[in-house]
């Protein structure tokens, strides 16, 4: 499908950066950022219009002093071929570096594109494991979560705490694939097992009650959902419809705050989910949250995938500081390098490092949604159940089958 004006959201500034006559008279470097993802689809609240202000945050923060950079943004509406397309576009006329990235089948499309053209990819929301396993690339970072983490954290949990029968219902693409099969294997590998599987066609599946009914007569202690944002709001609502939440436990594989806030406390209470962020969790969460919330007045609190995009492209500038940004921007591989050669600290995930597939490492957290009763105050929506270590919560470096890693 080629890139259309409709596709490009920020093609006005895009306009301005790269052909306008200013452009040419900048004193400075450029580094040129563009934000792709979801910005009208399932998955805009999770990243959309957020992750472009947490990724301008990043750079007001910072406030390079040897080089001015630049911000777009554009929709890829979770087609693969449109993401390639619109990041071809933009590496063409000088786009350094993209950010967030939901969908796993437009990330990985992208993967290539970025590849090819020596740029850099920081993905906040894309889960899949192939983007640190066997699509690994020199140019790509992943931030903020994947499937194997999602599925260990949770699958491990709910088995130990009785939940030893599941139904997994998932959407059918990349991601969904993956964490409904990592997902069966953990279940399995504490002691459970997974009575069935169940694919929906993704995008467009709006009513879930044929996939809810047969998940409902397999006699499964646990209902779980691998796909995210307006897809699991709604197989929540409508499994609460059928009475589901009294004969089985309702969990989801990957959970966002805007999807507690989208379903309410009264329908979200009990989830147990998996975060590597929360905005309530320290001192520097909240100091985090509190100025982007300033800056931004948005609707509502930044979700994991918003403070990935803050972070990641926090840590690409300080990068591009460290190295220069005539380098940064010459090539793409180096400053990736660059990245991995140093130490990562934020607000919003803390101290963390990132290993030679492209996988940035930080502790995540396993939380319980709050009851009505048990909130304080606005979106105050989580406690926490456990603190999982960085070594022991992803997936081990010699097992996902990247090219880069030696031996």
């Amino acid at each position: 499908m080629p890139v259309t004006r409709r596709t490009i959201l920020g093609s006005a500034a895009a306009a301005a950066a790269f052909r306008g006559p200013g452009a040419r008279a900048q004193a400075k470097p450029v580094i040129r950022i563009g934000v792709l993802n979801d910005q009208t689809g399932p998955f805009q609240d999770i990243g959309g219009p957020g992750a472009v202000a947490a990724t301008r945050q990043a750079v007001k923060e910072f406030r390079p002093q040897a080089f001015d950079v630049e911000v777009i943004f554009a929709d890829h509406q979770n087609k693969p071929d449109v993401g390639a397309g619109i990041a071809r576009q933009w590496c063409d006329q000088g786009v350094d570096l993209l950010v967030d990235l939901p969908n796993s089948s437009v990330a990985l499309a992208v993967n290539s594109v970025v590849r090819e053209k020596n740029k850099v990819l920081i993905t906040s929301s894309a889960a899949t494991t192939d983007l640190t396993g066997p699509q690994c690339s020199p140019n790509t970072v992943q931030w903020t979560f994947d499937v194997y983490m999602l599925s260990k954290a949770e699958g491990t949990a709910i088995v130990k705490q009785g939940g030893d029968s599941w139904f997994i219902i998932y959407a059918d693409y990349v991601f969904g694939q993956q964490l409904a099969r990592e997902t069966s294997r953990f279940v399995k590998e504490a002691g459970g097992k997974v009575l069935g599987t169940l694919a929906y066609p993704f995008p467009g599946t709006s009513d879930f009650s044929s996939f809810l009914l047969q998940a409902q007569s397999s006699g499964a202690k646990v209902l779980g959902f691998a796909n995210a944002g307006a897809d699991l709001i709604n197989c929540i609502k409508q499994a609460r419809e059928f009475g589901m939440t009294t004969s089985m436990r309702v969990t989801a594989l990957e959970m966002f705050i805007s999807d507690v806030h989208g379903l309410g406390l009264a329908e979200a209470q009990g989830i147990i989910l998996c975060s590597t962020f929360y905005w309530d969790l320290n001192d520097r969460t909240r100091a985090f949250t509190e100025r982007l919330l300033k800056d931004r007045n948005p609707p509502g609190h930044p979700t994991m995938d918003h403070a990935g995009c803050y972070a990641g492209t926090l840590h690409y500038l300080k990068a591009a500081t460290a190295m220069g940004a005539a380098k940064a921007k010459a090539d793409g591989k180096a400053a990736v390098a660059q990245m991995k050669a140093m130490p990562t600290d934020d607000d919003a995930f803390g101290p963390g490092s990132i290993r030679q597939d492209g996988r940035y490492m930080c502790p995540a957290y396993l939380f319980q949604v709050k009851t009505p009763d048990e909130s304080k105050k606005p979106w105050d929506y989580y406690k926490l159940l456990q603190a999982l270590p960085a070594d022991q919560i992803w997936r081990p470096l010699n097992e996902g089958g990247c090219p880069l890693v030696k031996a």
